[in-house]
């Protein structure tokens, strides 16, 4: 080539540069943004998405004709689905729907938190979208109802009341949306699940349980109270049964020990008596053998003398013929008697 057109080709070439230098503006990163350069002539660089990310925080020039410049917030986004209408990324209800294995159909509100991953913002860009609400548009949001449903879809219906079921259901629906986003440039930080809705068929039914179930929880209540009421009148039953058992007790022991007092007096003064009147009739006998001896006819006879003592006596025949076991012993008396006074003293 000729030296003179080699030299103007390369002061065409400063003063190209020269002009894009001239010509760069300033392009500036948040303090949770990443930006990403597209060269789009290839001049300077290679033709394309740069692969390295530009950092938060930091300001760079460049030429903006000839190049493109897309800016990825890092900061935790929250994706919201929901039945309630004045909330939520989309207007209208938005819940996710899924069905239990026993064929019930329920909607459940639903968060997904989740952040760019700053290091695959080039392969976003290329195959995903410009910024971050085209990431979670795009990517996000039906990655994300599509395998939280897949989890869900595994309950029954029983079991979605069971609060640690649904934490386990959360956690497990996270990891695995970690496992298929991640690969993507996503990660999904937590799975969070609300509140949820079952048909008005399903909960008319539940309703119904519920309200049986409230009124055995009542009935079993209010049986327990009786129980115990019954028991404590059957304690304060069983303690004045006692109370009065008790009593008898003592009063059959006062009256036990009260008789066995007077039986004791009893028995003594019989013992007395008994030895009294054994006495006596020792001395009786004593007395009775006294006089069967001759000592006791003497004795007879001394006490029938002191009986006629000063008495007037009678004496009777004993030749005249009569028999005294025949005869009025008093009637001869007094005729004897009569006699007597009619005979004039000698």
């Amino acid at each position: 080539m000729n030296p003179f057109f080699t030299r103007m080709l390369a002061v065409l070439r400063l003063l190209f540069f020269g002009a894009l230098v001239a010509g760069c503006l300033p392009y500036s990163t948040g303090s949770t943004e990443v930006g990403v350069r597209v060269a789009k002539l290839g001049v300077l660089q290679s033709k394309g998405v740069l692969d390295t990310p530009y950092s938060p925080g930091t300001t760079t020039f460049f030429p903006p004709v000839i190049n493109s410049w897309y800016l990825y917030d890092t900061a935790l986004q929250n994706l919201v689905m929901t039945r309630d209408t004045s909330s939520g990324d989309r207007q209208g209800d938005d819940a996710l729907g899924f069905k239990t294995v026993d064929g019930n159909d329920i909607s459940v509100d639903v968060t997904v938190a989740w952040a760019v991953d700053p290091a695959k913002v080039a392969y976003l860009l290329q195959f995903v979208g410009p910024d971050t609400t085209a990431v979670g548009d795009k990517l996000v949001r039906p990655v994300s109802r599509t395998l939280i449903r897949d989890v869900l879809n595994e309950l029954a219906s029983e079991q979605y009341y069971d609060a640690n079921v649904r934490f386990q259901k959360a956690e497990e629906a996270t990891r695995l949306l970690n496992h298929y986003l991640n690969q993507e440039g996503v990660l999904v930080k937590q799975v969070l699940l609300g509140e949820h809705k079952f048909s008005d068929e399903y909960e008319g039914i539940i309703r119904d349980k519920k309200v049986a179930e409230q009124d055995a929880a009542r009935l079993q209540s209010e049986t327990e109270a009786a129980y115990e009421q019954m028991r404590r009148e059957l304690e304060v039953a069983k303690g004045s049964v006692s109370k009065a058992i008790e009593t008898s007790r003592g009063e059959a022991q006062q009256k036990k020990i009260a008789a066995d007092a007077l039986y004791y007096e009893r028995e003594r003064q019989a013992q007395a008596i008994l030895a009294e009147r054994q006495a006596k009739a020792q001395g009786i006998n004593e007395q009775a053998r006294a006089l069967a001896g001759s000592g006791g006819t003497n004795m007879v006879k001394l006490e029938v003398a002191r009986a006629l003592k000063g008495k007037p006596l009678v004496f009777l025949p004993s030749g005249s013929g009569m028999d005294l076991r025949t005869t009025n012993v008093n009637s001869l008396l007094e005729t004897y008697g009569v006699l007597g006074l009619a005979t004039p003293t000698q």
